[in-house]
């Protein structure tokens, strides 16, 4: 056995080595001076690489021990294609879902937008709130003051309010609110409805019995196609949305949700990615129903929904995440076969998601601190409006003394908003 892994090891290196010859050597040479012959003998050495038996299935199995046959029906790589499209459906259904459900059913709950004051214009302050900065320092507040013949707190009343323009509307987070709900309610339902009968679901060793030779199942293969479309949508719909502060961290959570569902697809991983999405599922339910209430100010529902939905996601996903799910990723595989890379990756994949819960429990903790102590003024997450007056008084969310504003419940900015 260690000679096997040696030689398995030393394959994989070479492979390696080949793969950083042929990156190095496209991109010092021009693609012009290039053959066509070489090109397209480059492009089949790098997919025989990546498609190599040894980085995705166990020892002395091969893609031809995944073809169908016998009845057996087992997932492929074309399969994922259909989510592209099927992303944009979701971009649509999501436009007329808003659009003609959850803007009347906003006005239902008194969601209003709150008026904001328009900036008079001035081409001197615009220019440097584009091309600079939007929030300007002291010194440059007092020089462009000089310009524009203002006060310095005429320019710092313009620039509040220009940022103020910018952010989004209340109206606009409860519908995106109100759409990932329905999505997540939905998919939680269907989650339950495909796995409630299965073995794998009460008995985590039963994820391994004759793997990768797992005949798919049809709701295993819609619950997949659903959830990555949904994802893919999301994660092309991300510049329009709501930005909060954990921007990247967003981008980053979407990106690995993505390579960790499509590689378990291909490594025929399906058993453990479906109980993924559920355990993923169950919190963000909470999530939105709570951003929905906070928005229409309905702050008692609000607050026992996010006390809730805090509890869940500890439960789902600090602990029966990675105690069941990833322990049983980690260490029943090797009892049914030797690791191999595509071991390794998956559980790779799975750890950078934990570690982006640790990131978000942190901030929902923050919360409940505030929460039981009755400070919870803000969205941990959220770019708050900046209060405004009509003197141009500089007054974001503090009193006169300097000491924060105390409340007690969500308001208009008490909910996280986490994945």
């Amino acid at each position: 056995m260690p000679h096997h892994r040696l030689c398995v090891s030393l394959l994989l290196l070479k492979r390696w080595a080949i793969l950083l010859e042929y990156c190095l050597f496209a991109f010092l040479m021009p693609w012009d001076s290039l053959e066509p012959g070489r090109v397209s003998g480059m492009i089949q050495t790098i997919g025989e690489w990546f498609w190599w038996d040894r980085l995705w299935l166990p020892v002395n199995l091969t893609w031809a021990d995944l073809e169908d046959k016998d009845g057996r029906v087992y997932a492929k790589v074309s399969d994922l294609y259909i989510t592209l499209p099927y992303s944009v459906v979701f971009l649509i259904i999501r436009y007329v879902f808003e659009r003609f459900v959850a803007t009347p059913f906003a006005a239902c709950l008194g969601v209003r937008e709150k008026n904001i004051h328009t900036v008079e214009s001035n081409p001197i302050l615009e220019h440097f709130f584009i091309s600079q900065s939007k929030t300007p320092a002291k010194a440059d507040i007092q020089g462009l003051s000089k310009k524009c013949s203002w006060s310095s707190r005429q320019v710092e009343c313009w620039f509040r309010r220009r940022r103020n323009q910018e952010r989004p509307g209340v109206l606009k987070k409860f519908r995106e609110a109100s759409w990932r709900f329905v999505f997540y309610i939905g998919a939680l339902i269907g989650g339950l409805i495909a796995l409630y009968d299965k073995p794998w679901f009460y008995n985590l060793r039963e994820l391994w019995n004759t793997y990768p030779k797992q005949s798919i199942l049809e709701s295993q293969y819609w619950y997949y196609i659903l959830e990555m479309s949904f994802y893919w949508s999301l994660l092309f719909s991300i510049t329009f949305d709501v930005k909060r502060k954990d921007f990247k961290e967003q981008i980053i959570h979407h990106l690995a949700t993505l390579t960790l569902l499509a590689f378990s697809w291909c490594g025929n991983y399906i058993r453990v990615g479906t109980l993924v999405m559920l355990v993923h599922d169950a919190s963000d339910v909470f999530l939105e129903s709570a951003k929905i209430f906070n928005y229409a100010k309905w702050e008692k529902v609000c607050n026992s929904i996010f006390v809730l939905f805090a509890v869940v996601f500890m439960v789902t996903r600090l602990v029966i995440f990675p105690f069941w799910i990833i322990h049983s990723t980690w260490v029943y595989p090797p009892d049914y076969y030797p690791a191999f890379f595509g071991y390794y990756f998956f559980n790779a994949m799975l750890v950078i998601l934990l570690m982006l819960h640790i990131f978000w429990a942190y901030l929902i903790l923050r919360m409940v601190k505030k929460f039981l102590f009755g400070s919870l003024t803000k969205d941990e997450r959220s770019d708050n409006e900046e209060e405004d007056d009509d003197e141009g008084e500089n007054t974001t969310s503090e009193e006169h003394d300097g000491h924060l504003k105390v409340t007690n419940g969500c308001g208009r900015r008490g909910v996280a908003n986490h994945h």
